[in-house]
């Protein structure tokens, strides 16, 4: 009989420690499967995020893409034919050593606007509207009593245009405003400052087919100055007459 009660008891213990560590096991896989849930998770979470950013790039309206210059039609007429044409006739060993067009600067006076700032500002939207880029108020430096212009008065407006609207202005010009003027006969020859640049006088803003006569309160007029990398003028001229700039026989 006493052999009997201790295998009971060495028997109760062991009973007892196999429903602990079940226990302890579905405890353990519970963990871990909620461990495992949570990362699947937080791991599906920046996969969204992700995922999200460029279809909300994609949905978003999209940049407008950039004109290239080499894409006018002035730009492509220089690559292909001024070029060569030059090269020709000067007979450059180099490429780098033909004379190019840098830049286009327009000057309009407004000293007799001087005291009104309505005409000052019209004035500064039709060169807005010609040039196709915002114009920039010119001030006086100093003071000039016989013309009654004091320090830091506007007397003028001014367009500075490279690259693109530089070639477009001047295709412009040549092909559409020039011919517009009463009894063309071609552009002066003369007016070359001795070192590559080239001047010429508009007289009449209504040539430009942005401005609209019943909208012009006086007829106002400005300089154009063509600025060249040519070394003289004989080079200038030629370079703006091969561009399509219709000199005087």
């Amino acid at each position: 009989m006493a052999q009997d009660k201790k295998d009971q008891v060495a028997k109760e213990p062991a009973t007892d420690k196999k429903p602990n560590v079940q226990a302890a096991e579905v405890k353990q896989t519970q963990t871990k499967s909620a461990a495992d849930n949570s990362q699947k998770q937080t791991q599906a979470k920046p996969a969204e995020a992700k995922s999200a950013k460029p279809r909300e790039a994609k949905e978003g309206s999209a940049k407008p893409k950039k004109f290239s210059v080499n894409n006018t039609r002035l730009k492509k007429k220089y690559d292909k034919e001024t070029v060569s044409y030059l090269m020709k006739t000067f007979s450059y060993k180099n490429i780098n050593q033909v004379p190019k067009l840098v830049k286009i600067v327009i000057n309009m006076g407004l000293g007799a606007d001087k005291d009104n700032a309505k005409s000052i500002q019209t004035a500064q939207n039709e060169l807005t509207q010609i040039a196709g880029q915002k114009a920039v108020l010119t001030k006086a430096k100093g003071s000039v009593a016989n013309f009654k212009i004091r320090d830091g008065m506007t007397i003028g407006a001014k367009v500075t245009l490279r690259d693109e609207r530089m070639y477009t202005f001047f295709d412009k010009l040549v092909s559409i405003c020039l011919p517009r003027v009463r009894d063309f006969r071609g552009v002066s020859s003369k007016s070359f400052d001795g070192r590559g640049n080239y001047a010429l006088g508009i007289k009449e803003q209504l040539i430009f087919p942005e401005i609209s006569y019943d909208q012009v309160d006086r007829v106002r007029g400005f300089d154009i100055s063509f600025v060249t990398t040519a070394k003289s003028d004989e080079e200038a001229k030629e370079l703006l007459k091969a561009m399509g700039m219709p000199f005087r026989a």
